[in-house]
């Protein structure tokens, strides 16, 4: 389950980053961002502590 949340967040983080770099991005958006990106670390730490 772990494995496909880390997938789920590599997407949606890859859309945002490509989103930010041809337009920008809001605020509420920069926030999603970082958070998926801490929340992927997090996942990433798990997956590695659970193997």
């Amino acid at each position: 389950m772990l494995e496909r949340r880390s997938e789920i967040l590599k997407r949606n983080i890859h859309q945002l980053l490509v989103q930010e770099n041809q337009h920008g991005v809001t605020r509420q958006e920069n926030y999603t961002l970082h958070k998926m990106i801490r929340e992927l670390h997090q996942t990433s730490h798990a997956l590695n502590t659970s193997r």
